[in-house]
């Protein structure tokens, strides 16, 4: 179930594995019209660049072009706060799962004529990971 308190994220657990939250967690997006265009491995890289060690937390970077597209001609500067990140790591022996809200994101660049697509956008990225909360 999704988790309150943060005014900039939307999260919640699954009762998945992590492999296999990452795995569904790409199946909804791509259902929702996303494509995960980046991955950071964070635990890999702390390691690799720390040696530090850490559970396991991915960060994909998703994108749905037709809206990136109409975001972009109403912002050209809005690059700066794509794509949309949705994380998947554990805690506590919990697999969590979490999106950055498109909301309240673009709502820094205080231009008016994005709500819609903010709104779309968290429709469907709340959407694709509430189906993995539910798992």
């Amino acid at each position: 179930m999704p988790k309150t308190g943060s005014t900039y994220t939307m999260s919640g657990t699954t009762s998945l594995p992590f492999a296999d939250a990452v795995a569904r967690v790409r199946e909804t997006l791509a259902e929702e019209g996303f494509g995960v265009l980046a991955e950071i491995d964070v635990q890999a890289t702390l390691r690799a660049k720390l040696g530090e060690e850490m559970p396991p937390y991915l960060i994909l970077g998703a994108c749905n072009p037709p809206f990136a597209h109409r975001a972009l001609g109403l912002e050209p500067e809005l690059g700066a706060l794509l794509p949309c990140n949705v994380v998947v790591h554990e805690r506590d022996g919990e697999t969590h799962v979490l999106a950055a809200d498109p909301v309240a994101l673009l709502s820094l660049v205080g231009n008016p004529e994005l709500d819609e697509v903010a709104t779309e956008v968290r429709a469907r990225v709340e959407r694709a990971v509430a189906r993995v909360w539910a798992e």
